[in-house]
């Protein structure tokens, strides 16, 4: 806290990362990591650390729900801009069901996967990228900055319901463009 009436986001995200995990969840020195998986593709990294994608879905989606309230209620929020993009399947199933995000295996949609697997945690993180380069062309198109549609605007108004509603049209039960197998602590 900088003044009374200015929060960081980082103390607004803090008590959502604290959620308890299944035992089963990756952990790193005996902390358990939560929504953060080993990403083949970093292996060659020297750092063990490196070697995971982060993620924490939950705890991000809980924060920016918790933005506007706090903000109606005076606070200014400081630091909104390091939040990511969610790594869900609204967002990730609108670029694949655009075409924009192609298995290298079309078969792969016909597939259930594990949230755990490489072929999701590579959905995920090329997900969060591609809404980190998305944002800017939306800001640009409605001639606005980040700070008057930071990237919280672009997911509520623009991915996340663009992806609920293409995933309807396209699917009888408006899920995934893929099967996911989960403990419904990811999505």
């Amino acid at each position: 806290i900088s003044d009374v009436n200015s929060l960081s986001v980082s103390f607004c995200k803090a008590p959502m990362q604290q959620i308890a995990w299944p035992e089963s969840r990756s952990s790193l020195e005996g902390f358990n990591l939560g929504d953060v998986w080993q990403m083949p593709a970093f292996e060659d990294q020297s750092s063990t650390r490196d070697k995971y994608a982060c993620f924490h879905k939950l705890s991000q989606w809980l924060t920016y729900s918790l933005l506007e309230p706090i903000q109606d209620a005076g606070f200014e929020i400081k630091g909104i801009e390091h939040m990511t993009g969610l790594a869900e399947y609204r967002n990730g199933g609108l670029f694949t069901d655009m075409g924009v995000l192609v298995p290298k295996n079309e078969a792969a949609l016909s597939n259930s996967h594990d949230v755990t697997g490489t072929f999701v945690v590579e959905w995920r993180a090329l997900t969060v990228g591609l809404l980190d380069r998305l944002a800017p062309i939306v800001r640009s198109k409605l001639g606005l900055s980040a700070e008057e549609y930071p990237l919280a605007c672009v997911l509520q108004g623009g991915t996340w319901t663009a992806g609920r509603m293409t995933a309807r049209k396209l699917r009888q039960d408006g899920g995934p463009p893929f099967q996911l197998i989960s403990d419904g602590t990811v999505f």
